[in-house]
């Protein structure tokens, strides 16, 4: 096992996935997608709202370690922020396909998801995915999403509570 995953494992271990209001989860979801420093202006327009407001969103999860500020350089995702991020991502994929599976399209599927997800416990989404055979891809059409279901350490976690 690497420093890295060793890292990502005690950090996953953490989440319980109710930890961050859902403007903070999307914001980590947005800078994952970008995978590089982003400047609080550009996050400001993909979020519609002011500059200011952002600042005080990336004040805040750099206090909890989420992310990195440099000012006028930009934002950039902590080893913390980025696992939280890729959790985020499977929670919506997870309930996206959840949710298409009962009859939903997949636009549909991700709009509902989007109003409940930052509600559904890291434990719940584990035992979702156990149930799902671990799936790989999703059809997710949310903008920025990667459609491979990251599974770094999801099997691992996941074989927890496959038994239930």
């Amino acid at each position: 096992m690497t420093e890295n995953s060793i890292e990502k494992t005690s950090a996953s271990a953490e989440i319980t996935g109710l930890e961050l209001s859902p403007r903070k989860a999307a914001c980590l979801k947005y800078l994952l997608s970008r995978d590089e420093a982003v400047r609080t202006t550009e996050i400001a327009e993909n979020f519609d709202v002011e500059p200011s407001t952002i600042t005080k969103l990336i004040g805040e999860l750099a206090e909890e370690d989420y992310v990195d500020h440099i000012p006028y350089r930009g934002v950039r995702l902590t080893a913390k922020g980025k696992v939280y991020a890729e959790f985020c991502q499977k929670r919506h994929q997870i309930l996206s396909l959840v949710f298409s599976h009962y009859g939903l399209n997949p636009n549909a599927a991700c709009e509902e998801v989007s109003r409940i997800e930052n509600n559904v416990s890291k434990t719940a989404i584990d035992t979702i995915c156990a149930s799902m055979g671990h799936p790989t891809t999703s059809f997710c059409t949310t903008p920025g999403e990667d459609k491979q279901i990251k599974h770094r350490s999801c099997l691992d976690e996941c074989k927890l509570h496959a038994h239930h």
